[in-house]
């Protein structure tokens, strides 16, 4: 089988957004439409990082808010981003939109994230403060991948702050797709007609270094009358409440004093990318003079390049590298004399101007917003496969994972049924009506109810209610005419075929034979049931059903150990389960199937059963061979139980899906060893069931419990970006069958003359008291 096919339907970015007027927003956005034009059938949302009280009319993909300054609303967004299970989380980061020291608090929400994280970092510093080092080198910790947008910063992410080259991507920034336009074309529009262009945009503060141009114009315009200098944009927000537009009025001024001030243009506007593309098309020469040598990336620098513009630029680290080759002229930093000359010479100079911008132009195609996307797209698929072949915990580690056994209780199990059965499904810890019924799981819940009533001293009455309700409901799904169960019956009771599957044929034999064995209330109509639904048996042939029937005979002939035709069918079914595995030769692959998918300890468990009753040592023996193998290839080296997942299962060739894992194989695991236990005595299965309990206690792939233990409820599998919160009825039985089975091991071994290490090895806590535990709450 090959490997399931990973696919990215739900990613949240998290950064400021449009309408809010920065560099991030702006880049928040492209990405949003790349994503959404590179995988049109990924679901795109935003949480967006708002500064103060502010109100921004977002667009419809803004989902939900974050105030900066406010934690609850990080804990919130928490809760936001793993109830509506994302896939993957785009984290757009910069030193200033996030609240708490250097932004820390960032860091409380993405620790907590049950999805995988990919971060780009619009700011790398070579010299950090503490605060700044740590938190940038926790992000890249809690994020499985970050990327940035030159070489120098993945040297220097790697260097400075710790982070494994293997978890850096390099993705260019982001431009539009704009045509190769000659610089008039679009002139006349913005009154520039007959005018030498030279443009800086972008928002305004002093890093931009624009006084150095400034100075540098009286040389420009010496030689060439016509030259203009334009500044496009508004005053930083930031700046602006620290300091208003102090620094814009200081760059005129010294336009007016250096007599320059009618070569120098400022447009006082914060540009769409429209309006911003078509002024772009005007420069004769873009400048980016800015005065912070370690700056990573410079958005206003990637559209220059992408518009095909001649650049002339400080050496700040992203311009060094993108203008290499000939893309672009490098200035010292503050040094107006050298701008001016290298401006200058450039508006005299077409033929050079042409080549620049011709190398510039073809460098960028790279950049184009479409193919960024398509690399975004490619890197979110592989951390959410990599998460699946590499889980990580979630905020604690395996060791601090408590194993105390809880008492069982059926809060959730009564919430689920009703006067008709168990329902299916729920949504989180409620009902879902809209799945109704099914065999299977009322199958399930007898067994767990009897078992109940044989395990605890709880509520007796409830328990024999529900078991009363749950027979039942196997009595009418019993189709007399077929000799077949029927399975799926709609909350309104209408059944939706007249003959169900082979696996709840089976099932319903392994309850109405358990129940028949351990309730002395049902017994009569368990038994009476059995025998009807048993000779259909002889016709089906999958290994599961054959299983589940096997399993239910071993119970009913210890009640009925005379009966005939149930002593024939056990003796047929066994070696038909038999047959397969004798045949399958393979040391490594000591199983009847090329793929291990579902419920794969029921037919190790069967095998046990059948081979001890029977009394046949060859049939023993391969059920603990085959169960020994199915443990030995389901638990991690670090030690803790990790189902085959069904996104994929394992095949002969080697394939294996670490996800999603079941609670059902869990449960069928504790059911088989402890079989084992039952037949060999060997006090080590003891253990290895109490390993598979504890897969639903936490100590798993993610160090998450899977179960309710306040309720009795069970989460419904564990996936590789967390747990999956809905608590159906599968999965909340499987958790109550396997801590009930544990629970009948400490009352034998409690009971009887068990060797003491046999006791300490189950270290179960007492049962609860009369009334309490396992009675509804």
């Amino acid at each position: 089988m090959p490997p399931k096919s990973i696919s990215v339907d739900k990613v949240a970015i998290i950064g400021t957004y449009l309408p809010q007027r920065c560099g991030i927003a702006t880049f928040s956005s492209d990405l949003h439409t790349a994503l959404r034009s590179a995988s049109p059938e990924t679901e795109v949302r935003v949480v967006a990082v708002r500064d103060g009280a502010a109100f921004y009319d977002y667009p419809p993909e803004v989902q939900f808010e974050i105030g900066k300054k406010s934690l609850p609303d990080y804990r919130a967004t928490v809760d936001f981003l793993n109830r509506n299970a994302f896939d993957v989380v785009s984290l757009q980061h910069e030193f200033g939109i996030f609240g708490g020291r250097q932004g820390n608090y960032i860091l409380r929400l993405l620790q907590d994230l049950r999805m995988p994280v990919v971060t780009t970092l619009h700011t790398v510093l070579e010299e950090p403060d503490a605060d700044q080092r740590d938190v940038l080198s926790a992000i890249g910790e809690l994020s499985d991948r970050v990327i940035v947008m030159s070489k120098r910063a993945r040297s220097m992410l790697a260097r400075v702050y710790g982070v494994p080259r293997s978890r850096i991507a390099v993705i260019p920034h982001g431009v539009p797709d704009m045509p190769f336009l000659d610089p008039s074309y679009h002139k006349e529009r913005y009154g520039l007609a007959g005018r030498k262009v030279i443009l800086t945009f972008g928002l305004i503060s002093r890093g931009k270094g624009l006084e150095s141009v400034i100075e540098a114009m009286p040389r420009i315009v010496a030689e060439h009358p016509d030259a203009v200098f334009v500044i496009a944009g508004e005053t930083h927000p930031g700046v602006l409440a620290h300091e208003g537009n102090s620094y814009r009025e200081e760059l005129k001024s010294l336009a007016e004093k250096l007599g320059v001030d009618e070569n120098v243009i400022f447009r006082n506007e914060f540009l769409d990318i429209k309006s911003l593309t078509e002024l772009l098309t005007t420069a004769d020469i873009c400048v980016t003079p800015y005065l912070n040598p370690n700056q990573i990336v410079s958005g206003a620098l990637s559209y220059a390049l992408g518009a095909g513009k001649a650049i002339v630029s400080t050496p700040y680290s992203y311009a060094e590298e993108v203008l290499d080759e000939g893309r672009g002229r490098l200035v010292p930093f503050r040094d107006s004399a050298a701008i001016g000359e290298e401006i200058a010479g450039l508006l005299a100079d077409d033929a050079e101007r042409l080549r620049m911008r011709k190398r510039a132009y073809d460098y960028s195609r790279r950049m184009v917003w479409k193919n960024v996307g398509e690399q975004y797209v490619k890197v979110l698929r592989d951390v959410r496969r990599e998460r699946g072949l590499r889980p990580r915990a979630f905020r604690m580690e395996l060791e601090d994972v408590s194993l105390e056994l809880p008492a069982p209780r059926l809060q959730h199990l009564s919430v689920l049924s009703d006067d008709t059965g168990i329902l299916q499904h729920a949504k989180f810890t409620v009902p879902d009506r809209d799945h109704g019924y099914c065999t299977d799981d009322n199958a399930r819940a007898l067994i767990v109810a009897v078992m109940a009533q044989r395990s605890a001293r709880g509520d007796q009455d409830l328990l024999q209610r529900l078991a009363g309700r749950y027979l039942g409901f196997l009595q009418h799904a019993f189709n007399p005419d077929t000799g077949r169960f029927r399975n799926f019956m709609t909350y309104d009771r209408r059944w939706l075929e007249d003959v169900g599957s082979e696996d709840s044929h089976g099932r319903a034999l392994w309850a109405l034979g358990y129940a028949a064995n351990e309730s002395p209330r049902l017994s009569d109509a368990a038994a009476a049931l059995f025998d009807r639904a048993l000779p259909v048996m002889t016709e089906i042939q999958p290994l599961r059903a054959v299983s589940f029937a096997l399993i239910g005979l071993d119970a009913f002939l210890r009640r009925y150990s005379g009966s005939t035709p149930a002593r024939r069918a056990r003796a047929q079914l066994a070696e038909r389960l038999h047959a397969p595995f004798k045949a399958a030769q393979r040391a490594d692959w000591p199983w009847p199937e090329d793929t291990l998918t579902y419920a794969n300890g029921v037919l190790p468990h069967a095998l046990i059963a059948a081979g001890s009753r029977l009394e046949d040592a060859e049939m023993l023996d391969t059920g603990l061979r085959a169960l020994r193998w199915l443990l030995d290839i389901q638990i991690d080296p670090k030690g803790h139980f990790v189902p085959v997942g069904n996104a994929g299962w394992m095949t002969v060739d080697g394939h294996r899906a670490r996800f999603d894992q079941q609670p059902i194989e869990a449960q069928h695991m504790v059911d088989a060893v402890l079989e084992a236990y039952r037949v060999t005595g060997d006090e080590r299965w003891v253990e290895e069931a109490r390993r598979c309990l504890d897969w639903f206690l936490g100590r798993n792939d993610l160090g998450q419990p899977v179960c309710d233990a306040s309720t009795g409820g069970c989460r419904d599998g564990l996936h590789a970006d967390g747990v999956n919160q809905n608590q159906g009825a599968e999965s909340t039985l499987a958790w109550l069958h396997s801590l009930l089975r544990l629970h009948q091991v400490q009352a034998v071994a409690v009971a009887t003359t068990a060797p003491a290490e046999i006791r300490r090895r189950i270290d179960l806590p007492r049962l609860p008291a009369a009334g309490q535990g396992l009675a509804a709450e």
